[in-house]
């Protein structure tokens, strides 16, 4: 069975992103079975209360594109994230993504050890483009941000 892969692209500028061509080169050089989800391309809706009020509310669209994230995340072995560095940040489309995963009750739960991941058997590679001197100077802050979101569900 070949193992399968959801590749996560949130670059705003499309085929000029070195994250995008980094997961292109991936999807191109390996053969696992791979769906692209381009956050940029196909933008998640923004969490305001509304939104927060959908996701709580069963058959509501927001809900629907919630558990069909989150079903894609439970398929597949590997989440590959291709997390380009803005102003110090994730991109607002990988942010609004994360905030449509992160579910109390679905994606993790509360216990009196702290928060478990209810997402099992999934792991998670985050490929992260910036420039200038982040990687190795204390600045980098996509990947603890894409590793502590992850991890809360599960995904390490």
């Amino acid at each position: 069975k070949p193992m399968k892969v959801l590749a996560l692209k949130s670059s705003i500028v499309g085929d000029n992103s070195f994250s995008s061509k980094l997961i292109d080169y991936f999807v191109e050089n390996t053969n696992a079975e791979v769906k692209i989800r381009d956050l940029a391309a196909d933008p998640v809706p923004v969490l305001d209360i509304a939104a927060l009020g959908a996701l709580n509310t069963p058959d509501s669209d927001i809900q629907k594109l919630s558990n069909e994230f989150i079903a894609e995340l439970q398929d597949v072995d590997l989440v590959v994230v291709a997390a380009p560095m803005y102003n110090f940040n994730i991109p607002t489309q990988l942010k609004n993504y994360i905030d449509f995963i992160q579910r109390a009750g679905v994606t993790f739960r509360y216990s009196a050890e702290g928060p478990e991941g209810l997402i099992k058997n999934t792991r998670a590679l985050c490929i992260s483009t910036r420039g200038g001197f982040h990687a190795a100077n204390g600045t980098d802050t996509v990947v603890p941000v894409v590793k502590n979101a992850l991890g809360l569900i599960g995904i390490p």
